[in-house]
């Protein structure tokens, strides 16, 4: 069963690729992958949130990006399980993130697939991370870091989801 839903979900990604390659940032949003110019406004309305009570985010990551990639992720893990805040705590029970063996395109695919989703809560792992970096986030080499990981994206695609039947 678990299988199956796993390749569901999997071929789900597959099918919906094309549609993230063509997606757009909303307006006034920086794309996807990069920080906030403005922390404050961050923390105010996240830029990669979840409406739903399961959600997905679909990364298309560069080539040659997938070790960065897969960095960041332990790194946002990290973070999320050392976080004082209950919010974040509860993003991590049902965060769980896998790679498609198959490539979308030039790039890899990796879906993130969140159940349950926490609520208006952000989800943008560079923002999780230089969060969990508090004033250190600022030093040369955590915006070295900052900015190599945001270099790994191609593309960002985000599913709210609702369940069907039972």
């Amino acid at each position: 069963m678990r299988r199956s839903v796993i390749n569901m979900t999997v071929t789900l990604a597959l099918a919906l690729a094309p549609a993230a390659v063509f997606a757009q940032a909303p307006a006034g949003q920086p794309p996807a992958g990069q920080p906030p110019a403005d922390a404050a406004a961050a923390k105010k309305e996240p830029r990669m949130a979840l409406t739903g009570p399961a959600g997905a985010f679909m990364f298309l990551i560069k080539p040659d990006q997938t070790a960065n990639f897969e960095e960041l992720i332990g790194k946002v893990k990290d973070a999320l399980a050392k976080s004082e805040n209950p919010v974040r705590k509860q993003q991590l029970a049902g965060w769980k993130v896998f790679k498609a063996a198959e490539p979308s395109g030039q790039n890899a695919l990796y879906l993130e697939m969140i159940d349950p989703a926490v609520p208006a809560a952000e989800y943008d792992p560079l923002v999780i991370l230089s969060e969990s970096l508090g004033t250190q986030a600022g030093t040369p080499e955590n915006q070295e870091m900052l900015k190599k990981y945001a270099g790994v994206f191609a593309n960002v695609s985000r599913l709210n989801l609702t369940p069907v039947g039972k």
